[in-house]
């Protein structure tokens, strides 16, 4: 139950901020808040005291994690300033931290540049935030001390790092030695993002280190680093502003290493139904053989070096070490020699991936790896969890030379080798959870992984991948998430299926704790859009004659007039359409393989505020995110229903899996999927609550099947029109 002057302190700063900014209030706004306030008010008492940190943790199986609170909230709610109020003052009173992540980074900073300001700016609600990146956004200064100091550090680096960093061109030296000047005037902090000028990649990684490259506080630019200064003002804020790849970063580390600890933490996920897909994503596995045996053959050399290198002290664990580390070296060698044929074997009965680049692709059924190639995996995750400690013990053995080196010129060296050995630690280390997930046997009862080989060709140089991941998200976020945080809020404009959150419930692994709440948009649907369905006289799975009718149809569908904005499920069908097209319309089509994003949108905008016609042809990444308001988009177009890919290895066994315990895979979870990307899609037209316009479905499915009758019933309440007689396809 939460105290009168939390209640009291937003009910103030909401009326605060629409009196400043002149707003009308929103009951959906308004009712957000509350169901947030109010979820979030049952966090235990305890918490709010100060238990003690032992009692934080929950023991094995055991799940103390605090409310979680799902609210889907349609377009025009005004989510960010409802999740802001009826979070930030709670947790205040909780001491709690706010981790506010986005999808993405472009998100993440649009909320600290601009709507977090705006909210302090209106009201008197007391808070500090600060945005949070990962260390790769960071400048390294001792890289870039390397990079300036000479020839000697140069050749240095060379031998250290091989083609991982060559020396600087006379351009990138010039950027590096402005770099300098700005850090040490107070003009940069060192992050990527607010330099001047745009970085590529080339520039900027040999300026920056990941995790296994740090040496953290022994590091002679340690009071002066661009990274732990920034964390440190992580560690004060109120509102930690992160997007979702960095919370899940932090909490694959075990939590509390780059952002607060769960316990201490209330989530707050925009755009929450990325979470799983993400949670996936960061719990995967993947290697190559052929790199790893050339991972391999490059430590051996490595190791040479280190071993040989003078100016150190003896390297007492290296030469204790370095026949046990030869021999498992070879092992694993070895084991990668007898597992390539036996892969490739696999793969010579697979069929070829439509979806990407034609690469062959085998998926073990219900992730159930064959024993004999289980076998090898379970050795190779045994030498590479040897090889892992060992480099690992090389790396402590460098931080105390770090420290305790009897020389200035012994301490440098050894900073010079801790990055290497740091990355040799963490590449064995990610092939080592590879050889672990391929090699378990999954437990009964539970979703399974999903394991898959693939075959790759990198102009001509043939190798084969093995990747593992998880096909649901829930025991990852619920062992790494749920039972920990104190509280989380869930919520986006689509976060239900087919008027439920059951899709959401299994994939994210949500608790029975959790509370759900659906808020209608205050868009009038009716009047504001119309959605059409033209009667094609074709199966849309029957790609030729589908995308013939499409041809057929677009010049009646399409008014030049109007900005229009076409999705695609498939590039090989929005590039069929596109060819089939007269001139006169492929002149205004921008299409999504001829312009980076960003650049298409502005040329789009630029032609319509010229008056000229445009028109987008697009793929599933223009489906959400993309804002088009009012004369820029009036009529979105769907080529089909997008039921997912059915070749996808994590979907197919968790189909697989789905089946085997009596369920229907198709309407549990293709027909709501398909219904969820579809509502995401039409709501590309209406943005504000001035929009107008039309959507065409290009799909009679919809109509003509018996799952369509649901997935229509789960869009907004659009005037429809089926199959109007001067839309007909006539065959």
């Amino acid at each position: 139950m939460l105290p009168d002057e939390v209640k009291n302190a937003i009910q103030s700063a909401y009326r605060q901020i629409l009196e400043s900014k002149s707003l009308t209030p929103r009951y959906g706004q308004r009712l957000m808040i509350a169901e947030i306030a109010k979820s979030l008010g049952q966090i235990e008492v305890a918490a709010v005291n100060g238990a003690d940190e032992d009692d934080d943790e929950p023991g094995p199986g055991e799940d103390n994690g605090g409310p979680i609170c799902v609210i889907e909230a349609g377009t025009g709610t005004g989510k960010t300033l409802a999740y802001v109020l009826g979070t930030l003052p709670v947790a205040k009173y909780m001491n709690k931290t706010v981790i506010l992540a986005t999808a993405t980074v472009a998100l993440q900073e649009q909320v600290t540049l601009k709507d977090l300001p705006d909210i302090k700016r209106h009201c008197d609600l007391d808070f500090t935030y600060t945005l949070a990146k990962g260390r790769g956004r960071y400048l390294c200064l001792t890289k870039l001390d390397m990079l300036l100091q000479g020839n000697d550090s140069l050749n240095a680096m060379a031998d250290l790092y091989g083609e991982v960093i060559a020396a600087p061109n006379a351009h990138s030296l010039v950027l590096y030695e402005q770099m300098f000047r700005k850090i040490n005037s107070g003009d940069w902090h060192g992050d990527r993002d607010d330099w001047e000028n745009l970085l590529s990649d080339q520039e900027w990684s040999p300026v920056t280190v990941d995790n296994g490259q740090c040496v953290g506080q022994k590091c002679s630019n340690f009071s002066n680093c661009c990274f732990y200064q920034a964390r440190e003002e992580v560690q004060k804020a109120d509102c930690v502003v992160a997007n979702h790849d960095l919370v899940l970063a932090d909490l694959a580390l075990g939590g509390g290493v780059i952002l607060p600890a769960p316990q201490d933490s209330i989530y707050i996920f925009d755009e929450a139904h990325h979470l799983p897909l993400k949670s996936n994503n960061h719990f995967a596995s993947f290697t190559r053989i052929k790199a790893s045996l050339g991972a391999i053959d490059q430590w051996r050399k490595t190791l040479g070096k280190l071993g040989g290198d003078s100016v150190l002290e003896e390297n007492r664990t290296l030469k204790r070490e370095l026949p046990a580390l030869e021999d498992t070296l070879e092992m694993a060698e070895m084991r990668l020699n007898e597992i390539w044929p036996l892969c490739e074997q696999v793969l010579a009965d697979a069929v070829p991936d439509r979806q990407g680049d034609n690469a062959p692709q085998h998926a073990f059924e219900l992730g159930l790896v064959p024993d004999h190639l289980r076998e090898i995996a379970e050795t190779l995750n045994t030498q590479y969890t040897r090889l892992a400690s060992l480099f690992q013990e090389l790396g402590n053995e460098l931080k105390t030379n770090l420290e305790q080196g009897q020389s200035l010129e012994s301490r440098q060296r050894a900073e010079y080798w801790f990055p290497l050995i740091g990355s040799m630690t963490a590449r064995a280390a990610a092939s080592q959870k590879l050889w672990q997930q391929f090699s378990r046997v999954d437990t009964p009862g539970q979703a399974p992984w999903a394991r898959w080989l693939g075959l790759n060709d990198q102009g001509g140089n043939i190798d084969i991948s093995i990747s593992c991941s998880p096909v649901l998200a829930a025991t990852t976020l619920q062992e790494n998430l749920w039972r920990l945080c104190a509280g989380a809020v869930l919520t986006s404009a689509t976060l239900s299926a087919l008027g439920n959150f059951d899709v959401l419930k299994m994939r994210a692994g949500l608790p029975e704790r959790t509370e759900y709440h659906r808020i209608a948009s205050p868009f009038d649907y009716a009047k504001a859009a119309r959605f059409t369905v033209p009667k094609l006289n074709c199966d849309p799975g029957k790609s030729a004659e589908h995308t013939e009718a499409i041809i057929q149809l677009l010049p009646k569908v399409l008014d030049k007039s109007e900005a229009a904005l076409m999705l695609f499920s498939s590039r090989r069908q929005m590039q069929d359409v596109l060819a089939g097209l007269d001139k006169s319309w492929r002149e205004i089509i921008l299409c999504q393989d001829d312009y980076q994003k960003a650049q298409l949108l502005m040329f789009h905008k630029q032609r319509i505020d010229k008056g000229d016609p445009s028109i987008i042809f697009g793929l599933a990444s223009f489906a959400e995110g993309v804002d088009l308001p009012g004369k820029y988009c009036k009529h979105v177009l769907i080529a089909k229903i997008p039921f997912a890919v059915p070749n996808d290895p994590i979907e197919a066994t968790l189909a697989q899996w789905i089946e085997r315990q009596g369920g229907n895979p198709f309407m549990t979870l293709s027909v709501p999927e398909a219904a969820f990307k579809l509502v995401q899609a039409t709501g590309r037209l209406l943005r504000n609550e001035t929009d107008t316009g039309r959507i065409t479905l290009f799909d009679e499915r919809i109509v003509s099947k018996f799952y369509g009758a649901s997935i229509m019933a789960s869009l907004p309440p659009y005037t429809r029109e089926i199959f109007p007689a001067s839309l007909v396809v006539n065959n």
